[in-house]
């Protein structure tokens, strides 16, 4: 294995590995930390965690715990992956995980980049960018779990970590890789280990990969992948091919856990010709609604249903201050990931979760413990292969176009 990723939410960890394998890097999406060797053709093993909410210390120790189960694989680079929105609170978990991954490897000069051009993430002087809007003006703001209300990425990467925070501006990364390395030498000599990178395009994300050469550690969104595949080849260490892909026909259905805006305006489209349930929080804390009914109900329906919790954001708010933040969300995500289960139990073939929480409580219902990654839907969000009679797409709520459900399903049931 060349190439070792933690993921630190599942719709994360299948954007990364699209880009890497349409880089042409054979990638494996693995499901919490394995417990058996990987494949001796695996040239990037990306382990999925779900730690992108929970306590700091049980994140910082999941990863630590898959760190080690792919430094026995015998990589020689390491990538931490989060969201391109820099999904984290003061408090975490981003900072606290980077630190600890470069403690463990003796990392320095540790590259800090969400930005993801294609889905119109940038960062510019140190400040992430949705489309043409400062992140606490995109709606993240609005986040139930992780609200992000500062755009400066190095201010908010300075609440979270012991050291300082460098960084390259675009100026210099426009420059090239050698000029991007000077600077994070720099950075480095002023004592800054975590340093933000500014990039706009993608090609600015390509001369951070060949500047990151030989470093142990980056992180970032999955954008900070696209030149790696390219490093590695010219090193002559990448050698796999694509290999062909098979959709799968059968009954379909969608689960929806997401409040950013641009699921939301996924929901309304699909819900003007297709089926569509909406599940209010209210009726999942009081039982009024089953896992038992919502399957029923999906599994009835002719074309592509939709189940969906996608509610307005001071909706979610007031049911979290009637319920608790976190009673709410565990209650939804147990629902979803009952209802997966009977789903499929019942003959889904084709799965569309979206939501970073959703697909996570989804993925670990379903039991999954590896995902072939496929092809591209939409940037960012790949069909992957669950086993021979599941196919998938983990979506972030903030990923896909407004058509994105009935594209989703075209590909995983043609392939292509």
């Amino acid at each position: 294995m060349l190439l070792g990723c933690i993921g630190d939410d599942f719709t994360g960890s299948s954007d990364l590995g699209n880009t890497l394998t349409k880089g042409g890097m054979r990638s494996v999406q693995y499901v919490g930390i394995p417990d058996v060797p990987a494949a001796a053709d695996v040239d990037a093993g990306i382990v999925a965690l779900k730690s992108r909410s929970i306590p700091v210390k049980d994140a910082v120790r999941l990863s630590l715990d898959a760190l080690e189960w792919l430094r026995a694989q015998g990589c020689q680079q390491y990538l931490f992956k989060y969201c391109s929105t820099f999904d984290s609170t003061i408090e975490g978990n981003i900072g606290p995980v980077a630190e600890a991954l470069a403690d463990a490897l003796g990392a320095r000069e540790v590259l800090v980049c969400p930005a993801f051009p294609a889905t119109g993430r940038s960062v510019y002087q140190g400040h992430l960018f949705v489309g043409d809007s400062l992140l606490s003006e995109s709606g993240m703001e609005n986040h139930p779990l992780t609200p992000m209300t500062d755009p400066d990425i190095r201010r908010w990467l300075g609440h979270q970590i012991k050291g300082t925070v460098g960084h390259v501006a675009s100026a210099t990364v426009a420059q090239g890789p050698e000029a991007v390395r000077a600077a994070m030498q720099v950075a480095d000599a002023a004592g800054h280990r975590m340093i933000v990178a500014d990039a706009i395009h993608d090609c600015d994300l390509v001369t951070l990969g060949h500047a990151a050469k030989g470093l142990p550690l980056l992180t970032g969104g999955s954008g900070i992948a696209i030149g790696l595949p390219e490093v590695f080849r010219q090193a002559g260490t990448l050698s796999a091919q694509g290999e062909g892909w098979q959709g799968a026909r059968g009954k379909a259905a969608i689960l929806s856990g997401s409040c950013s805006n641009a699921t939301r305006a996924q929901v309304t489209l699909h819900a003007k010709s297709n089926p569509a349930r909406e599940v209010a929080a209210d009726d999942v804390m009081s039982g009024a609604v089953t896992a038992r009914d919502l399957a029923d109900w999906a599994l009835s329906q002719d074309g592509l249903p939709l189940i969906y919790t996608s509610a307005d954001p001071a909706e979610v708010r007031a049911a979290q201050d009637r319920h608790g933040r976190e009673a709410s969300a565990a209650a939804i995500e147990n629902l979803f990931a009952q209802t997966a289960r009977l789903l499929v139990a019942g003959g889904v073939t084709r799965l569309v979760t979206a939501g970073g929480e959703t697909s996570g409580a989804v993925v670990e219902g379903l039991a999954l413990t590896q995902l072939e990654i496929g092809p591209e839907i939409d940037p960012g969000v790949p069909v992957m292969r669950a086993g021979p009679d599941l196919v998938l797409a983990l979506k972030s709520g903030n990923f896909g176009a407004s058509d994105f459900f009935t594209k989703a399903f075209k590909m995983m049931e043609s392939g292509t």
